[in-house]
């Protein structure tokens, strides 16, 4: 073989590897793509269904939110997608289906996701503890007494180190900084310069999470929920254990293998346009542009200006409704989409469903999995939302749930900064749907048979 012929080789290898490395594993399995189809061939009715309309539009009239997209799916199967109102007050643009929303702690499910990614290609566990490959978590300490009067404080040293498994649950005792549920962590958190999650700055999530590692836990690890920078810190993890900026893992092993090409830490020129305005309200409760609301942390246009450097696991992501249900179908197709499986149908049963918070969640409707709030037999009986219905939100008036029993999925896009109407919409878009049912049971579809 002469040297070109080895050399030749020897790159066809590397390149090999390469792929095998970033492609995700085929698959027998081969549920269909999402695609529009009448409400009636999945069991809806499109007459109830429609009710939707009337719905949104109600609070777009009385002027709650500019806009509002939404996306319900069936069995793979788009019943409902649509766009109401606008993407800006101030220039009056007619919003778009595929408009793209700032989609916040809709994130962290995603980063969860590559987590159990690397989980099952065997590189870590879930119960490692994190300062086996980020060692500045080693010998964690939890705040004890706080002088409010100077803002020091004493700590006593943690019964035991945060693992996988506690920042993926919000078990870990991290807080968040300025939406921190303990003002203490706030105070202390704002001296350090810790970033929740939107930033313009040039700065690295693995040397923000070293900062973070350094300072007092909220409580012990695994002895309490609270929401906080976890995901964050899961979001440097998957850079260590993977060798590649989040960014380019999310792009290499989770969106372009599922076909979702318009979900971005920071949006491409040619799709800038397509970001949705974000609005807050005024003290009399008028819509205004967030750029005149002092409580937003950030800069609202960090999805397309600045330095573009911070990739935030558990919030720095912008996408679309339609992107986002792609995400959601493939986790109720058992980890399967586009051909190709992300993760075993033991994994999303673990990832999805799976109580890991006992009764320590703090809402008595539902517990926490290792990515997901998750519907209990009370929440099912408060709502319609069949019991092992998974969901989550964003801090910007976004929302999602899966219900794998009636195999639905649904998105509602909003795009605000604090409102008075808080999740209303949101429950009452969920009824909606259910009420929409127009089948005896649940639409069982036929076995994928190889």
């Amino acid at each position: 073989m002469t040297f070109i012929s080895k050399f030749r080789a020897t790159v066809l290898l590397f390149a090999l590897t390469i792929v095998s490395l970033y492609a995700q594993t085929g698959t027998r399995q081969a549920p269909p793509l999402l695609a529009a189809a009448a409400p009636e061939t999945v069991g809806f009715s499109s007459e109830r269904l429609n009710r939707i309309d009337g719905l949104i539009q109600s609070y777009i009239d009385k002027k709650a939110f500019p806009g509002v997209t939404a996306i319900v799916v069936r069995n793979g199967k788009i019943v409902y997608h649509k766009a109401f109102g606008t993407s800006d007050l101030a220039v009056n643009k007619p919003l778009a289906k595929d408009a793209i929303y700032r989609i916040a702690s809709m994130t962290k499910a995603i980063t969860s996701l590559a987590v159990m990614m690397l989980h099952e290609e065997g590189k870590i566990m879930l119960d490692d503890p994190i300062s086996k490959y980020i060692p500045e978590f080693a010998k964690p300490v939890v705040l004890d007494k706080f002088n409010d009067k100077d803002s020091t404080y004493t700590t006593i040293p943690a019964k035991r180190e945060i693992t996988i498994r506690h920042l993926l649950t919000h078990m870990s005792g991290l807080n968040y900084n300025v939406i921190a549920s303990d003002p203490h962590m706030r105070i202390i958190y704002t001296k350090a310069g810790i970033i929740d999650a939107f930033t313009t700055q040039n700065v690295k999530i693995g040397d923000a999470v070293k900062i973070l590692a350094k300072l007092p836990l909220n409580h012990q690890p695994g002895e309490k929920w609270t929401y906080g920078l976890s995901i964050d810190v899961l979001g440097a993890l998957v850079e260590v254990v993977s060798g590649m900026p989040l960014d380019q893992f999310f792009q290499k092993r989770i969106f372009e293998p599922l076909g979702m090409k318009d979900t971005y830490f920071y949006l491409p020129d040619s799709k800038k346009e397509r970001l949705v305005a974000l609005y807050s309200e005024d003290k009399d409760k008028n819509l205004v542009k967030t750029a005149t609301i002092k409580s937003l942390p950030t800069d609202p246009d960090f999805p397309i200006v600045g330095a573009k450097a911070y990739f935030s696991g558990g919030g720095g992501l912008s996408s679309t409704a339609y992107d986002y249900a792609i995400f959601l179908q493939m986790l109720l197709n058992d980890g399967v989409y586009n051909g190709k499986r992300f993760l075993s149908r033991k994994s999303v049963d673990l990832f999805t469903n799976s109580n890991q918070t006992g009764t320590l969640f703090p809402d008595p409707h539902g517990y926490f999995s290792l990515g997901f709030a998750v519907t209990n037999e009370k929440g099912h009986t408060k709502d319609l939302s069949s019991v092992g219905t998974f969901s989550w939100g964003g801090a910007f008036s976004t929302d999602y749930f899966a219900d794998p029993k009636e195999k639905i999925c649904a998105v509602l896009m909003k795009q605000m900064w604090g409102t008075s109407y808080g999740g209303e919409l949101d429950d009452k878009f969920g009824m909606m749907i259910y009420q929409a049912l127009d089948d005896q049971e649940a639409v069982e579809t036929e076995p994928v048979r190889p």
